[in-house]
């Protein structure tokens, strides 16, 4: 629960606007750290040497209760009262993601984990830092979207970077029955439970009203088919790839375009959940972007080579601390800056 934490930022007490600013900071590098680790796990993981999952996660689990309970119930900690306090838990599940990485000597992933957990770190306390500066200049627009966007794209970039940059071994091949599992599940089964938890008859039928749709019943029944068509076009395209995988005329775009439609089909799921194509189009419309937002991300994903990327297997500690220490000054400088620009009301939350 990130909510209250953005309050925080938009007061003009410089240390409420630092401690929101350093909090946003903390959760995003949660975000990236735990999904940086387990992306460099799965990459490490070779014929001779294996996370043990079970120990893994048993280890995450007891680490996040622990730390819940001791930075919440016996020392009070709070970052977000009166809401939700799971960043404790998340906390300890990194802290013992970490631990177990260190011990057994995952060096990769653990670069990735780090890298991941900087990029998305300084990307949430930036692009919230780029949400006041929109709403400082009084343009309408989804702000709050873009600074979602840009704690992606800075934890994307950073875990990209790692990973490209790391030297990795032959990652071990699963098994073909659990690859063709994996791949009906990513294809088929997720986009499934978006569609039946997304596409509620309530929830369309909240949206014709807030679009002011006349004819309610038909609008229904063309969301449902626009979903079930896009769900129904890309889960035949990715399955399709995958059983032509070996052709020669595929492999060398076959990454591309596995990612490129399960991309395709959640932003057009999105796009058909916001009532995108029952709207005019419009540039104060932040959905209106996706589209050429994933474009653009396709088009920098091929075209850019690696030659200029030095490869690495460790976190490299100098490099580390430079980072930590370049993303703390920009944290505060930022805070600085949004003191000056916020207006706050008497409804802004204060921590202090």
């Amino acid at each position: 629960s990130y909510g209250m934490v953005i309050g925080y930022c938009r007061g003009d007490h410089f240390p409420n606007v630092l401690y929101g600013y350093v909090m946003l900071a903390v959760i995003g590098g949660l975000y990236g750290c735990i999904g940086g680790g387990f992306l460099g796990l799965g990459l490490e993981t070779t014929e001779s040497k294996q996370p043990k999952w079970a120990q893994l996660l048993t280890e995450m689990v007891a680490g996040g209760m622990l730390a819940w309970g001791l930075l919440i119930y016996q020392l009070e900690w709070f970052m977000t009262p009166p809401r939700s306090e799971l960043w404790a838990a998340c906390l300890g599940a990194a802290i013992a993601m970490i631990w177990y990485m260190v011990r057994n000597k995952f060096d990769r992933a653990l670069r990735v984990a780090i890298y991941s957990m900087l990029g998305a770190g300084f990307g949430f306390s930036f692009g919230n830092f780029i949400q006041g500066l929109g709403q400082a200049s009084g343009l309408s627009y989804n702000w709050w979207n873009v600074m979602e966007f840009i704690l992606g794209l800075s934890g994307g970039i950073a875990m990209a970077y790692a990973v490209a940059t790391t030297k990795w071994e032959k990652t071990m091949q699963p098994s073909r029955t659990v690859q063709n599992l994996s791949i009906i599940f990513i294809f088929l089964i997720l986009p499934l439970v978006n569609y039946f938890s997304g596409f509620t008859e309530e929830k369309i039928r909240d949206l014709a009203e807030n679009l002011s749709v006349s004819d309610i019943d038909s609008f229904v029944l063309f969301q449902h088919i626009e979903a079930w068509l896009s769900i129904t076009l890309f889960a035949a395209i990715g399955i399709a790839a995958w059983w032509q995988r070996a052709s020669d005329r595929l492999q060398k775009w076959f990454s591309f375009v596995m990612l490129s439609s399960l991309s395709l089909c959640y932003t057009l799921l999105a796009l058909i959940h916001k009532g995108f194509f029952h709207i005019e189009l419009s540039i104060k419309n932040s959905i209106t972007l996706y589209l050429p937002i994933l474009f653009l991300a396709v088009w920098l994903g091929t075209s850019i080579t690696q030659p200029w990327l030095n490869s690495s297997n460790s976190a490299g500690n100098k490099k580390i601390w430079q980072l930590v220490a370049g993303m703390t000054i920009c944290i505060i400088l930022i805070a600085l800056i949004s003191i000056y620009i916020n207006n706050p009301t008497d409804r802004t939350p204060q921590r202090f």
